[in-house]
């Protein structure tokens, strides 16, 4: 992509949209008290929503969009794919909520929604249609650019509107096209153009790590800062096959530990199917005397740390060896950690964006102490965070040299019909949703 100021240049990096059949925009709830970092406050929102009686004091609860299509006595005509359907109307239902899953709320920022059609605004049923446990959602801003940090970021988890950085939406690009992840969202006119240049079989994960390696780390949106001034994110593709499969197989990282372990698994290649973690001499622990306190404690509303201790503070607990690079961590000016923890102390509000109504009183219900729960997964970011730092020289190293060695031209790669695909490779998606009865 070597500096892309001019039309001349422009045409040495392909769009990123180009290299994917299906983009769309994550799940947009349109009420955000049906999404929590801990189950046990979902039950206990849905709990008070059930019990009340009074229909329009139960309308305040559920927060309808004024012209919204979503209100208690709303059915629904089907359920999310692969979750439980309920044909009565909200206002209706006795029962416990769906159970809640698991959910790619912000990056890095694994939370919990209730997977009910009936309460989700916009869920863009295609997401739920193609996602699996082998399944890995790519998400990046689209009308706006990335401003520092990583360009991209990626979850297994179905992602949220605004997964990629808080705000602007973006677009989510799934590896696969299907649930049983058997259909490449990757062009398959590319995967095939691809393997003729390099000489081997090239698959769909394999472009998916190529891009992970170049684009997710801050050296690539300092590199092509100027560029960027412009919406759309493009990629530089190299033309070397050993460039190539160095990039794979530093990308397959990336994405194993943006993805918590859960995706990109290979125990042979040092990445286990479970939560990545730094060596034991560089990895933050709690000792005992830093034990975050839980009950009687209320939640705690401080997060400060001391550089020279390497200590995070959260209330009158700490965590030890956490570097500055932890602390800093940003994707698009979000301070990771921070924003982590803005979820999960006892002031909650948020500013108003977009919707400017006041949030449902629902909102307010939340645990009254820290949880076991929460200092698992910081544990969890602060290693994933680590362990980024510690590739990103090498993802700057691997652009460098990707982007002062030919390059495969965006017109080369259009004009042999890399960027093509016709219906016979696409799937269909116009059956109706499964759900569960």
């Amino acid at each position: 992509m070597l500096p892309l100021g001019n039309a001349r240049k422009r045409t040495r990096a392909g769009a990123l949209k180009e290299l994917f059949i299906y983009d769309g925009s994550g799940v947009m709830p349109g009420r955000t008290w049906i999404i929590a970092p801990d189950v046990e406050t979902l039950l206990s929102r849905w709990s008070r929503l059930a019990a009340e009686r009074d229909l329009e004091r139960k309308e305040v609860l559920f927060h309808p969009h004024e012209g919204g299509d979503k209100t208690v006595s709303k059915k629904s005509k089907d359920g999310l794919f692969g979750q439980e359907y309920r044909a009565e109307a909200v206002k209706d239902d006795r029962r416990p909520p769906i159970p809640a899953v698991r959910y790619g709320f912000r990056s890095f920022d694994r939370q919990w929604i209730i997977p009910d059609a009936r309460l989700i605004n916009r869920p863009n049923p295609t997401l739920w249609k193609v996602y699996s446990n082998k399944q890995v959602y790519l998400t990046a801003l689209d009308a706006h650019s990335p401003s520092s940090g990583a360009a991209i970021t990626f979850t297994g988890l179905i992602p949220d509107l605004h997964h990629y950085k808080g705000s602007f939406g973006g677009r989510a690009r799934p590896l696969w096209r299907d649930g049983g992840a058997t259909h490449p969202n990757i062009k398959p006119a590319l995967l095939k153009k691809l393997a003729s240049i390099y000489g081997k079989p090239i698959k769909a994960e394999d472009v998916m790590a190529y891009v992970a390696a170049v684009m997710a780390h801050p050296a690539f949106t300092a590199r092509f800062k100027s560029d960027l001034v412009r919406p759309g994110l493009h990629i530089p593709l190299t033309a070397n096959a050993d460039l190539f499969a160095e990039a794979v197989a530093l990308g397959s990282e990336i994405i194993w530990l943006h993805c918590y372990g859960e995706r990109f698994a290979d125990p042979a290649a040092g990445r286990p199917k479970q939560a990545p973690r730094l060596p034991k001499e560089s990895a933050p622990s709690i000792p005992k005397a830093g034990a975050i306190p839980s009950a009687p404690e209320p939640l705690p509303d401080t997060m400060e740390y001391d550089p020279a201790a390497r200590r995070l503070k959260i209330g009158k607990g700490y965590v030890e060896n956490v570097t500055p690079e932890m602390w800093t961590y940003q994707v698009s000016g979000k301070q990771v950690l921070w924003h982590w923890f803005s979820y999960r102390r006892s002031d909650r509000t948020k500013p108003l964006i977009g919707d400017k109504r006041p949030p449902s009183p629902l909102d307010s219900i939340q645990p009254g102490h820290w949880l076991s729960e929460y200092t698992s997964d910081l544990l969890d970011l602060l290693h994933v965070l680590g362990r980024l730092i510690a590739q990103e020289p090498k993802q700057a190293d691997l652009l460098t040299r990707i982007c002062n060695n030919p390059l495969l031209t965006a017109d080369e790669l259009r004009n042999a019909g890399a960027f093509t695909y016709s219906e016979d490779d696409v799937p269909s998606t116009k059956s109706k949703s499964k759900s569960k009865a």
